[in-house]
């Protein structure tokens, strides 16, 4: 599994020394491998990196930067960067791809030479092969549980089956393995993990709890 932080809620990341920045190429096999990522948003700090941390006992892979010092292996991602600057921030703070919920086509081209892998957002078959023809290697499929959910999804990636998708938005536990049998590459779960009233109570062994049951779900659909 991996986390990818909300843009708004990253923690502050001064770190003196950091871990090997891993390759796009690198980071697109850890989200091909993961097929989980767990989409981590919370105003404090504090309670953010424990959820992190609790999301790591249950099988994560992939985190925020604060967890790197302890977790040197992992890789991590910032979400809903809407323009330049928040990829810009979020690769200073050592993010090793970038996602959004559309394509933001000033990102994908100055990210083309970059060692960031950039998923950008889509919605339709148009708005896929515009992202694909800019150099977009993995796109990310939003709001993909109002427009049919997994039937959806399948619709979609048929006409592209080369190109990984990331299915995001809603997305339960229960439904992961139907995503992935669909075609998505890896899935997006937020509040599926990181529910509010656990994160209210600070009831991290349970979040603890759906990572792990997430990322078995995962593992019962490799192909």
């Amino acid at each position: 599994m991996l986390i990818a932080a909300a843009a708004h809620s990253r923690a502050p990341t001064a770190l003196p020394r950091r871990p090997r920045q891993k390759t796009p190429k690198e980071a697109l096999g850890a989200i091909l491998q993961s097929r989980v990522i767990a989409c981590l948003r919370a105003q404090d700090g504090e309670r953010a990196m424990r959820a992190a941390h609790a999301a790591v006992r249950g099988g994560v892979s992939v985190v925020i930067s604060d967890l790197r010092r302890s977790y040197p292996s992992l890789t991590f991602g910032v979400g809903t960067v809407l323009n330049p600057e928040d990829a810009r921030e979020a690769i200073e703070a050592g993010a090793q791809f970038l996602m959004s919920p559309g394509t933001v086509m000033e990102i994908l081209h100055a990210l083309e030479e970059s060692e960031v892998l950039y998923i950008p957002g889509v919605l339709t078959p148009t708005e896929v092969i515009s992202a694909s023809n800019a150099g977009a290697e993995i796109i990310k499929v939003y709001p993909v549980s109002v427009m049919g959910g997994e039937v959806y999804m399948l619709a979609l990636k048929k006409p592209f089956p080369f190109l990984p998708m990331v299915a995001s938005q809603g997305i339960r536990i229960d439904s992961i393995k139907g995503y992935l049998e669909a075609g998505a590459s890896a899935v997006v779960l937020s509040d599926a993990i990181f529910d509010k009233e656990l994160m209210r109570g600070r009831k991290f062994d349970e979040i603890s709890e759906l990572a792990n049951l997430a990322t078995l779900q995962a593992s019962q659909s490799r192909k």
